[in-house]
């Protein structure tokens, strides 16, 4: 890359944040829940609402940009990779009603991250409706110690997974925001 956007911050309290914590929609008045799935589905709010922010105010073509050849990552493929493993992690628990592929075999859903409003309309959609329909799948199973699906995986590893998922592709998202328009901050 020749064009390499200057490091900036909409915070002003604290410079290696997104936001100031006054306009965070992440934070909330109070302490943390209680209980350990309140906790997890926290911590999954919190990194999805990351995800979106570091998306929000990009037009498709940012979107679609592969900031680090030769790599196809992309905050586009990111949002239709999570979209297509949340639909995923349900046949974990149900193999029995196992839906096809989102964007097709292999690296469909980079590679499918083509810059078209369209295309980037139907992957939030499409990862809305995945995280919706995953969410209601496991709020039949509040127990985190149950034991579900052929392979016996408990409960709670799926919902730490599901942060772990999230918290590593924000990670990315960290990055390739700033490759985009030098924005910066967690």
């Amino acid at each position: 890359m020749t064009d390499v956007p200057e490091r900036w911050t909409a915070a002003t309290v604290y410079p290696d944040m997104w936001l100031d914590p006054a306009v965070d929609p992440r934070n909330t008045d109070g302490v943390s829940p209680d209980g350990e799935l309140p906790t997890l589905q926290d911590y999954l709010s919190d990194h999805r609402s990351t995800l979106a922010m570091k998306c929000a105010g990009l037009d498709p073509h940012q979107l679609a940009r592969r900031s680090v050849p030769p790599s196809t990552m992309s905050l586009l493929g990111l949002v239709r990779h999570l979209a297509e493993v949340e639909r995923d992690w349900r046949t974990w628990v149900r193999p029995d009603v196992a839906e096809p592929r989102l964007y097709g075999g292999g690296n469909g859903d980079f590679d499918g991250a083509v810059p078209e409003q369209a295309v980037v309309d139907g992957a939030f959609a499409d990862l809305a409706r995945e995280q919706a329909a995953t969410d209601a799948l496991l709020a039949a199973h509040p127990d985190l110690h149950e034991r579900v699906g052929p392979s016996g995986i408990a409960v709670r590893e799926l919902w730490v997974h599901r942060v772990e998922e999230y918290a590593r592709h924000n990670g990315h998202a960290d990055l390739l925001r700033e490759c985009i328009d030098g924005r910066v901050g967690q």
